[in-house]
């Protein structure tokens, strides 16, 4: 490998978790960097700390099962060096099959690696104009100001949707006389069915979730406070557009009476020991930090108003006197119209020494997020030490998740973001059934990323 030019500095900007991966991966890889975060100086509505790193939404970063797209994606980045799931591994808290983490300990973790990397310098102070250097940008979804409207100018208006924040409620005011611990879901359950006439699945007292069962009446007056309640609403000049994989409860009450049901309060596997059942519907909570004090109402995205919320959840059995750590609250993601926009290097087609990185390029989720990072950083490095600039297999989750921002679209298909899944992927050459089939994307994506992932 080519040694990289001391005088050569690559500032990236944002510290969120796609800019703290790309810089890792350009220091790593030899090539100083300058880090550039507006926090304390200038603070988004979703941030409350001036650590890097900060994750504001859900501390779950998904599945870690390796046959789980969201799990594949993790091992990927692990096999690459990945700054922020080996930081997320330091840092989990127990959520079942998922990884979850201690925000607070995850984001202090990341901060001290990246404030020790001899690499790295951190600057404080926002940025209202694109510099004239190499740069990477990862300000995230929350990209406003001058930097914007620069970015704006280049780009066209930036896409946008909403994306909203789920409440956290404290440990210690659940009652657990009404709730029970259990894990997700059982996974010898099969269908859904008919919730209220399904048969005990099997003894969950040790689960990592703490779950509230709701019967068939309380279900339903809490479906009709839910769309009787008063949100917060978009601005007169928005029009407020919800990611799918991440839609707000009431906008999900408001597509039928049972949709929560079958959603985030779906009740499959999960046996109140009360009765011995399994509930109507049930709310699960999932620790927020190793020391199980906070927990977050899972998929309970919202935007109902503070004292809404309030009033609401407090009509869920077990939560009738929760103390709320934090509210849900609403917030615009904006994006790029990356295939449009952006080289196959992650570059500006109008600005090539301007290169995007995380959410900002089209992709939704944590981990998406932090994998563009990876991607963006890794690219520059092999350019600039004079190596070859290989994409990532398509057949891979990164490289999925790269071919989907890149991929040159017909002029009326839309753009809009997307978690990593298996349909982003070449389809299997033959029909296998479910279980099978994700094995064997599971089986090629390792096989392909081989030569591509190996750590700077």
């Amino acid at each position: 490998m080519t040694s990289a030019d001391s005088s050569q500095v690559v500032t990236v900007i944002g510290g969120g978790l796609a800019g703290c991966e790309a810089a890792w991966q350009l220091a790593n890889a030899g090539i100083n960097v300058v880090l550039v975060e507006s926090k304390p100086a200038a603070m988004s509505p979703a941030h409350h700390s001036s650590l890097l790193a900060e994750i504001v939404c859900s501390n779950s970063l998904r599945s870690d099962s390796p046959v789980h797209p969201a799990g594949l994606l993790k091992a990927e980045l692990r096999r690459s060096g990945s700054l922020i799931i080996s930081s997320a591994d330091a840092t989990r808290v127990p959520a079942g099959e998922a990884l979850a983490v201690d925000r607070w300990a995850f984001a202090k973790l990341v901060t001290t690696r990246i404030a020790f990397h001899p690499r790295i310098r951190i600057e404080r102070r926002r940025v209202d104009a694109l510099p004239t250097g190499l740069t990477i940008v990862a300000t995230g979804p929350l990209t406003g100001g001058g930097l914007a409207r620069q970015l704006g100018d280049l780009c066209g208006k930036p896409l946008y949707f909403y994306d909203a924040i789920a409440p956290i409620v404290e440990a210690d005011s659940i009652d657990m006389s009404l709730a029970f611990r259990a894990s997700r879901y059982d996974k010898r359950a099969q269908v859904h069915g008919a919730v209220e006439a399904v048969e005990a699945g099997p003894d969950q007292s040790d689960g990592d979730y703490i779950n509230c069962p709701m019967n068939k009446d309380e279900y339903y007056a809490f479906v009709h406070a839910v769309r009787a309640g008063r949100k917060v609403e978009a601005h007169a000049f928005e029009q407020a557009k919800y990611f799918e994989g991440c839609l707000p409860i009431e906008v999900m009450a408001d597509r039928g009476d049972r949709v929560l049901a079958f959603g985030p309060m779906k009740p499959v596997g999960l046996t109140d020991p009360r009765t011995g059942r399994w509930p109507y519907a049930v709310v699960q909570l999932r620790a927020e930090n190793v020391h199980g004090t906070a927990y977050n109402l899972v998929g309970f995205q919202t935007r109902l108003a503070y004292p809404e919320q309030q009033r609401i959840f407090r009509m869920i059995p077990g939560l009738q006197n929760a103390d709320f750590l934090r509210y849900g609250s609403i917030h615009r993601n904006s994006y790029v119209d990356s295939p449009r926009l952006l080289g196959r290097e992650l570059e500006l087609k109008q600005q090539p020494n301007i290169r995007l990185a995380g959410q900002i390029t089209g992709v939704e989720g944590y981990i998406e997020s932090t994998a563009m990072g990876m991607v963006s950083a890794k690219m520059l490095a092999a350019r600039l030490l004079g190596n070859p600039v290989v994409a990532p297999p398509p057949e891979s989750a990164i490289g999925a998740l790269y071919h989907h921002i890149t991929r040159p679209r017909a002029p009326k298909e839309p753009f809009v973001p997307m978690n990593i899944n298996y349909g982003l992927m070449p389809p299997l050459p033959e029909h296998q059934a479910k279980a099978d089939r994700r094995r064997a994307f599971a089986q090629r994506a390792t096989d392909c990323f081989a030569s591509w992932g190996q750590p700077a």
